[in-house]
């Protein structure tokens, strides 16, 4: 497998996981009758965003790059406020 097959699997994987919370939220959301963002929504937009920009990285494209930064950095401060909701 060569090195380009290889970072395609790593973008489609990060991809995967970035999807898999529109679904995530969308289950806790119908099971609650209501609109709910499940911690795992953010937890799942970590993992999908830390491999898209190690993706983004690979291809020397500053576009994704920033948009992938910037996004995690709101994914971690959903989840510190959440957890600071939770400890008071």
């Amino acid at each position: 497998m060569s090195v380009s097959a290889l970072w395609l699997g790593v973008g489609f994987l990060g991809q995967l996981l970035f999807s898999c919370r529109f679904v995530l939220q969308w289950i806790a959301s119908e099971r609650a009758r209501r609109s709910v963002v499940p911690v795992s929504f953010w937890l799942f937009s970590i993992a999908g965003g830390i491999v898209l920009l190690s993706y983004a990285i690979y291809r020397h494209d500053p576009v994704f790059i920033f948009g992938q930064a910037s996004g995690l950095l709101i994914y971690i401060r959903n989840l510190m406020l959440i957890r600071s909701e939770r400890t008071t």
